[in-house]
């Protein structure tokens, strides 16, 4: 049974983790019979949106206890993820990956990675386990990897897509259907709600995607 780490960026898509994209992925990884381990970092939020309105609220909330609400309480500090016990990472998108586990949201190409999502990440690479990237994840893959010439995948050419090249890394075009398999890097990726209009046509790239890293792992 393959233990996968899933991380999660806090519960919603303007200020955390996209929810459909999560289910999606713990669905599949629930079919396949793995073993799934959840971890968020331990730190407040960038910020808190109404998602009723789109506007920032001025509340404060801890990434992992909003994360804690998607994967039913089942979840730890990412601080305590060891890549030695893990088969694979994969990380879902919204705005909270680019907001809570990166800089990308207000730095874009000058992005920073948090340590603690670097640190797993950068290890599961030496280790040349695979990793899957959602959404809008895949730039935090351009900003640790670049050197190793990593391929990624948000969907269509435009802002994101410059600066994950930008940063070093190769954008590859691609539908919310479908995935991009970096074999020399064991980088799995698929754009989601980047291009996807629906839960059904994002669900097929995700599914896509849990079975490359499983394959892998």
């Amino acid at each position: 049974m393959a233990k996968i780490g899933v991380i999660l960026s806090g519960c919603g898509v303007f200020d955390g983790t996209e929810i459909h994209e999560a289910i999606l992925t713990m669905l599949a990884l629930e079919r396949s019979g793995a073993d799934v381990f959840y971890y968020a970092p331990d730190a407040p939020q960038m910020h808190v949106v109404d998602h009723s309105t789109g506007t920032p609220s001025g509340e404060q909330r801890n990434i992992l206890a909003e994360s804690a609400r998607i994967s039913r309480g089942n979840i730890k500090p990412l601080s305590e993820a060891d890549a030695q016990t893990l088969d694979a990472v994969i990380v879902p998108g919204g705005f909270g990956a680019a907001k809570n586990l990166c800089t990308f949201a207000v730095a874009g190409a000058s992005m920073e990675v948090r340590l603690d999502v670097a640190r797993l990440l950068e290890s599961m690479f030496a280790q040349k386990k695979p990793l899957g990237f959602i959404c809008i994840a895949p730039v935090i893959a351009a900003k640790l990897f670049s050197g190793a010439g990593v391929v990624v995948t948000v969907g269509a050419a435009g802002q994101p897509s410059e600066a994950i090249e930008a940063m070093g890394a190769v954008h590859i075009v691609k539908t919310a259907g479908e995935i991009h398999v970096d074999e020399a890097n064991r980088i799995v990726s698929t754009p989601a709600y980047m291009v996807g209009q629906s839960m059904s046509e994002i669900a097929v790239g995700i599914d896509l995607l849990v079975a490359e890293v499983l394959k892998r792992a």
